[in-house]
Parts: structure tokens; sequence; C-alpha cells
């Protein structure tokens, strides 16, 4: 069955909910939409861009003091007086406040790696709730009363049943612009976090503004939450949006799924009543005293990472019956009208990269010293050494990664050193990985169009409009092109995390070529291949060579650098030793003492 008939029968259901069932179950449901917003914004913080935020019910409580403030206060300041009462000036107020706050936030932070982030987020939820709860003019921890109902064009959404519609829908319509956001080329960035930055920015992704993205994106759901509760309650105090609470948002995430879009409903859901329930009956075994509820929360969550660690809802899908499953998972790609432009390959023989005195210190360590190469369009150059030589340092240094303590690394006449990899990506220069950087929960296609990100336009608000789907289908069926190109076409929709670790490295080849570089970096790409697939892998690199492309190439397995590379470029603890042709290179005395001699 197709995805969109599933939604729409649940979106069915709900619609006829309220018919049914007793004002306290629809009272349910709506914390219950309210709590699903939040926690979708937190699938897209935590589960798809890996970041840890317990601030989030300080966000709701930001959408939710703002319209109260506004719609309540009789004596607002001359330059909100004119928007005194209006709910909907409300919700734009709360907006404002809520993505300058995330702003700032986030910028403070989102640069910074572990730890950094959650913390700064439990700090800012205390600082909010303390603010909520001591200002005079925000009720202090009495909080505020008497919040006007939403009026739609004159109808009044003032009872339970009538604001279940409007929650719902916003909910719906969250999660569809969520969908379209998550399946297009921004959505693929945000998705790459999880699989190390490195990889991101080397496939021309800006990671911070990613990272920004998605953190804005979660704070405007929570703030249209609070909005929508401070309306719905018609009376709020700091309690819901202290740091528990926060804490509770990321319980329910866990509980359905925090990588699931309908995670965020299931969690909400069984926490929401689970909850209740839990209020009332435990108090009959324990007593009235103590928040038993909590203790029972902390054991399920325990229980359910080690039996279901990617939420409920992942398990309750591998045991739906197969007619329940949805049948169009997978992207669809249409025949490119087309396709994408590339980037001209300069003339064969043109001095592509140069290497000029590079040295790289850690330190006291001296990883490169006055190290010297150059490549040319149409050549394949490799760089081979024993095991700590300095060949991966060269190479972060070459793509960006790192950055040279002196010296100078020169690609197209232009000066690389300091310049993001992203945009040294840019000027046609794409690498894989010594150890495979995939994403193993998505498809091959998904991995291998990551690499064309970078020749894609089409921004987040148009993606999550549905508006991007002709950049989309050519950057899908430049994916799939180079797929087939290095033989993998069979494998388009599956999951890269099943593929054996030859196949992986090709993935990665593949997901290089999408970026249409004139340089290719290739880190160790024939490790774990076997024999036809290193000949499969040498005849498309001598392809490359013959079209103009520049490769550059580490690699321990001798027979196929000296079978296939031009020049080879030798080194020994971080400097060049040999350089010369594959033939002299074995017959060099110094090569063969330091490297090869214990190969003969």
């Amino acid at each position: 069955m197709k995805s969109k008939y599933l939604f729409l029968f649940f979106i069915i259901l709900m619609a006829v909910s309220p018919l049914f069932l007793p004002t306290y179950q629809v009272t349910l449901l709506n914390y219950i939409g309210l709590n699903a917003l939040v926690v979708l914004g937190l699938v897209l913080l935590t589960g798809v861009g890996g970041m840890t935020s317990f601030g989030q019910a300080a966000l709701v409580g930001i959408g939710a003091y703002a319209t109260a403030y506004l719609c309540v206060t009789e004596q607002l300041p001359s330059y909100l007086a004119w928007a005194s009462g209006s709910t909907w000036l409300g919700l734009l107020l709360g907006l404002i406040i809520t993505v300058f706050s995330a702003l700032i936030v986030g910028s403070l932070t989102l640069k910074l790696s572990g730890h950094y982030l959650p913390l700064g987020t439990i700090a800012w939820g205390i600082s909010l709730y303390y603010f909520f709860s001591t200002l005079d003019g925000l009720g202090g921890h009495s909080g505020i009363s008497n919040i006007p109902s939403i009026s739609i064009a004159g109808y009044l959404l003032d009872t339970n049943n009538k604001m279940f519609y409007l929650i719902w829908l916003i909910l719906f319509i969250a999660i569809i612009l969520t969908k379209n956001l998550l399946n297009s080329r921004e959505g693929r960035a945000m998705r790459a976090l999880k699989g190390g930055q490195v990889m991101a920015e080397s496939m021309g992704v800006n990671t911070f503004r990613t990272k920004l993205i998605v953190f804005l994106i979660s704070s405007i759901f929570a703030s249209i939450s609070g909005w929508l509760y401070a309306h719905t309650q018609t009376f709020i105090n700091p309690t819901p949006f202290g740091l528990q609470m926060g804490i509770d948002y990321l319980f329910m995430a866990l509980l359905g799924g925090v990588g699931s879009i309908w995670g965020a409903i299931l969690g909400a859901g069984i926490f929401t009543m689970m909850r209740q329930w839990l209020q009332d009956f435990l108090p009959l075994i324990f007593g009235s005293e103590g928040h038993y509820e909590s203790i029972v929360f902390g054991l399920v969550i325990i229980l359910l990472m080690q039996r279901a660690p990617s939420g409920l809802w992942p398990f309750i899908c591998k045991l739906m019956p197969k007619f329940l499953q949805p049948t169009d998972r997978h992207i669809h790609i249409s025949e490119e009208s087309q396709p994408l432009t590339a980037l001209s390959l300069p003339k064969t023989g043109t001095l592509i990269l140069e290497v000029k005195d590079v040295t790289k210190k850690f330190g006291g360590l001296v990883a490169n010293n006055q190290m010297n190469l150059n490549i040319h369009a149409g050549e394949v150059l490799a760089l081979i050494g024993p095991n700590g030589a300095g060949k991966s340092t060269m190479f972060n240094q070459i793509s960006g990664v790192d950055v040279p303590t002196s010296g100078d690394v020169i690609f197209k006449g232009q000066k690389i050193n300091g310049i993001p990899s992203r945009e040294i990506a840019k000027l046609g220069l794409s690498r894989t990985f010594q150890h495979v950087k995939i994403l193993p929960e998505m498809t091959v296609l998904e991995n291998v169009v990551i690499g064309a990100h970078l020749r894609g336009h089409q921004g987040v608000v148009s993606s999550m409009l549905h508006l991007d789907r002709n950049e989309e289908n050519q950057l899908l069926n430049e994916a799939k092109n180079q797929l087939e190109r290095v033989g993998l076409g069979e494998y388009l929709y599956t999951e890269a995390g099943s593929l054996a670790l030859g196949q992986q490295r090709i993935l990665e080849i593949a997901r290089a070529l999408c970026a249409s570089p004139s340089l290719l970096l290739l880190d160790e790409p024939a490790a774990g291949l076997r024999f036809k697939e290193k000949q499969a892998l040498a005849d498309l690199l001598s392809k490359l060579r013959a079209e103009g492309m520049a490769v550059l190439l580490v690699e321990h397995d001798m027979d196929f650098v000296m079978n296939l590379a031009d020049r080879i470029v030798v080194m020994e603890f971080g400097e060049k030793i040999a350089e010369g042709l594959p033939d002299e290179i074995q017959k060099n005395e110094a090569v063969l003492e330091a490297y090869l001699g214990g190969v003969a």
C-alpha cells in the first residue's frame, strides 16, 4: 500500500475521533498533538542531525508567553500597542523571539562538539524558566490567565473539540513539510551530519549552516506548540516549560523512535497516556507523595534501549503485515530531461595540483616535512609508503581537512591553504576516505547523491514546499549514472550498510564522481576488493584518466599501483624519498629498503 493512502487513512481517523470520543479523551489527543509537534522537531534535531537538546520546553514557553503577554497585558509598550489582543500577531511575536534566541544559542554552541550543546541548552532552559518565574510582567509563579481563544474568520475555537482540529492540522502540515525536507538535497545534508562532518564538508555541505537550519526548524515547531498550548489552556505558568519537561520531550522521542517522523506521534501518544494512567494508578499503591511515574519511565527507557534501541516505531514496522507496509519507500526517478551541468576537465597535461615545501607539525611531531609533488590532468599519481609515513596527513592538507604549518598547496592555479574543504570541493576536487564514511541506514542511491550536493541550488523552503522536484530528479539521475558507471547499478535501493567493504569503497568513488571533479583523491580504494573487482576499478580509473581527470592515489597493493600509476611518489617518515616511473621505483634502493624490501 502506498504511504500516502496510509497517511490519508490516519487523517480521516483523527478527523472523526472528536465525533465519537468523550471530551476527556479529546483533551488527551490535544496534548498528544502538542507534544508530538515538539518531538517532531527533536526528530530533526537529534534523530537526523545528531544534536541533543534539553531546552525544547523553554522554546515552547517562549511561544506561549509571547502570545499570552501580547493578548492579556493591558498596558503594552508603545511599539507593541497596535498588536494588542491579536492571537495571530502573538504567534508572529513568539516566532520572532524564538528564532532570535535560537540563532544566539546556536551560534554559540553548534560549532562546538561533544557535550557543549546539551549543556548549553540545559543552561538556556533553566535561565528561561527563572526568567518566566520572576518577571512581574509575565505573572511570576502565578502565571498569566484569561488568555483569549483563537479566532479564524470570526469562528471562535473556544472548546477542546474545536482546538483539536487546528492542533492536528498544524501537526499534519509539519509532518508533510518535514517529510518533503528529508527527501531532498537539504535533507540529505542534514542526515549526513550523523555520518561524519568531515565527509559532509568534503562533499560541499556547509555543516554549520545545516546544523543551524535544523536547530531553527525544531525551535519553530516548539514555539508553535507553545502558542497552541497557551490558547488551548487559556492559562499558563512556568511549570510546563522547565528542564523536567525538556527531558520528557526527549523521552518521547526515544520511546517512539528518535529517527522516525511517525515515531514522534507514537512516542508522544504513549508517553502522554501512560503518564496520565500512572499518575492515577500509582498513588493507589504507593501513596500520593513522590513522583513514581518518573521512576517507571526511567525503567521503560532502559528496557527500550535493550530491546528496541531505535524506538518502538521501527520495531512495530518490522512486525507489520506485508499489506500494511508502504510500497513506495524508495525515491522515484523519472527520465531526466536535462542532465546536470558538469565542470569541464582541463586539457590533458595541464598542471592541476602543486604541493610546494609543505610541512605539517603536531606539536613536536613533524608529520610532513618539506613535501613537494605535482599532478597533471590525465595522470594517475600514486603516493605510497609504509604505515605512518604521513600519506593521510598529506591527503588531508590537499583536501582542506588540515592546514599546512608552512608551504603552499596550489590547485588549478589557486592557493587553497586554509580554505574550507567544501570550498575546495567546488573548485573540482573530490575524495574518498581510508576508513569508509557512509550512512549505513540510507540506500546506496541516497549515499551517492550526497556527492552531487554542491551541484544543486534549491534551498530549505523550496524543498519543504516540494518545489525542487526537477533539480532533485537531475541529482538522482546523476547518482544513478555514476553507480552504473562503477558497477553498482543493481544496488540502488539497497541499504549501504549491508554492502561488503569492497562495495562500500566503490560506493565512495561513485559519490566522489557525482561532484564532477577534475582531481580525484582516492585513499586505499582497492582495500577489501577481490581480484576481479580490482580489475574493474583499474579499468574505471584508466577510463577517467583517458577523459582527462587527474587521480591521486594512496594504496598499499603494489601490483595494483605498479600496473596503473603513471608516476609514483614514495614517502617515509613524512618526507619524500623517491619519485619516478613505476619501473624506476621498483629498482630504487631507498624504496626497496624502506618499503618494498619486506615484500621482495
